[in-house]
């Protein structure tokens, strides 16, 4: 099973503060039967570089993967970017996408959007430059809002949801719906840390099984892992 959003990386943001805390959440995921594990700590552009950033979040995951057993699951890099108006416009932005794939995943403003950013998301998904996944996008206004929604799905938009969506008696058939008809692209743990907000991914993936079936779960990995292999530069 593929977590596509987590901040499992030591010491780079509000997520794990230390190797032996990533570890930990690294074998909760393992436990849980994730195998890969998108790391997206969060970049914001106002307080540096994109070139800064890598630094930063490549040195956290080389001190991390010396510390890797055998059996844990592999990572994969990338970001969190939170969205401004006028990110389009940030140098380097394509470093920002996970691994190897056009993946960039983006936190948008929990503020009511603007046309002006609804026009620069479709704008960013238009350019071939990038295939734009927006991140848990059940925190946001927009996904009540049916034509807004479907606007952004036909631009090539993705989305992602948190498990907790998935997990929560008041909002898991509402997830559930969303992921059959084929409008949630990605699920993430989201997880920061192991006692706060740990990870709860299998949880929600076996409630996808126990209620879509064992095929419609597996064709649904196949899925992810074809995004993020096979939607290259």
């Amino acid at each position: 099973m593929v977590d596509f959003h987590s901040h499992i990386l030591p010491a780079v943001d509000d997520g794990s503060k230390n190797t032996s805390e990533s570890l930990k959440l690294l074998s909760m995921l393992s436990s849980q039967g994730v195998d890969l594990v998108c790391a997206t700590p969060h970049y914001l552009a106002d307080r540096e570089s994109v070139d800064e950033f890598i630094i930063r979040r490549d040195a956290s995951y080389n001190e991390l993967k010396q510390n890797l057993s055998s059996d844990s699951p592999e990572i994969l890099l990338g970001a969190e970017v939170a969205y401004y108006d006028g990110l389009s416009n940030l140098d380097n932005l394509e470093k920002l996408c996970i691994g190897d794939s056009r993946l960039l995943l983006v936190e948008m403003p929990q503020s009511r959007w603007s046309e002006y950013t609804i026009k620069e998301l479709i704008n960013l998904a238009c350019s071939n430059r990038f295939t734009i996944v927006l991140a848990h996008i059940e925190r946001y206004e927009v996904i009540r809002n049916r034509e807004l929604l479907e606007r952004l799905l036909k631009s090539g938009i993705l989305l992602q949801i948190n498990a907790s969506f998935i997990n929560g008696i008041s909002t898991r058939r509402r997830a559930l719906r969303y992921i059959a008809d084929g409008w949630v692209h990605f699920i993430g743990s989201d997880c920061h840390d192991t006692v706060h907000r740990p990870p709860f991914l299998g949880k929600a993936y076996s409630f996808i099984e126990r209620k879509l079936g064992t095929e419609f779960l597996s064709d649904y990995a196949e899925f992810q892992r074809e995004f993020l292999f096979d939607s290259v530069n």
